[in-house]
């Protein structure tokens, strides 16, 4: 058995997922399970990694796991995922957008990542591609448009921290940046970098390197053009629209 997420290949039934929904969140992967799924099964808690089991069709069931927050804990999960059969991985998550375009409530796909992120030096060299999956991406933002929600296409800068790596000055305990992170939010804008965010890269790199289909959407819950903090009133709505763009997806 994998010893992080908790469970086995033999705990998935006859009906075995090859896909999996991760979701930063533990909340946020049982309200997927729970209100899209039938015949729900919680697989595991173990160290706040909620995995849940159930039926997206009578003849599609699929994973819904918690990743936790960051790259680490997000290579922990991954590799065993793959371990137990899954094959393809959409990550719903959050983010804070860099573009002024972008509004909160939005989403973003990712088409690539702009990786910051020591735990995927690990996987692959800093200079291999952290790309999503073409095909993948491009069903994604099908959907988002069928369902007329307001998506945005690009690259995703994943970065290791929240508050530091983000530039975050004013909502964070520490003030003092260093020297190449002051700036960068804005240096990155002009790359026409769309969103930060902390786990995109990493999968991405994952993917390219195990073989399997990987994309990301995230709701926009901080307009970083703004202001530092997110938007809990708009948090709720914006997540909601993600997932189901991801189920709706995965669906057709």
């Amino acid at each position: 058995m994998p010893y992080h997420i908790g469970f086995e290949i033999a705990d998935l039934g006859d009906n075995k997922p090859e896909i999996a929904i991760l979701s930063g969140e533990p909340e946020r992967t049982g309200k997927i399970a729970n209100t899209y799924l039938q015949n729900v099964k919680l697989l595991s808690k173990y160290r706040g990694l909620h995995s849940y089991l159930g039926d997206l069709t009578p003849k599609q069931s699929i994973l819904v796991a918690t990743s936790g927050m960051g790259a680490p804990s997000t290579t922990i999960v991954v590799n065993e995922l793959i371990q137990v059969g899954i094959k393809k991985i959409i990550r719903v998550g959050t983010c804070g957008a860099i573009q002024s375009q972008i509004q909160v409530g939005d989403i973003v796909i990712s088409q690539a990542a702009l990786c910051r992120q020591g735990a995927a030096n690990d996987i692959a060299p800093p200079e291999y591609p952290a790309v999503a999956d073409p095909f993948l991406t491009v069903a994604l933002a099908q959907t988002a448009q069928k369902l007329g929600v307001a998506y945005h296409l690009g690259i995703t800068a994943s970065v290791d921290t929240f508050y530091e790596g983000q530039e975050r000055i004013i909502s964070s305990a520490n003030p003092h940046l260093q020297s190449h992170l002051i700036g960068i939010t804005e240096q990155y804008g002009n790359l026409n970098i769309l969103n930060y965010e902390m786990e995109a890269g990493v999968l991405f790199k994952m993917a390219g390197v195990y073989g399997f289909k990987a994309a990301c959407v995230c709701a926009v819950v901080a307009q970083r053009n703004n202001q530092e903090n997110i938007i809990l009133a708009d948090k709720d709505l914006a997540v909601s629209r993600a997932i189901k763009v991801a189920i709706e997806t995965i669906g057709n």
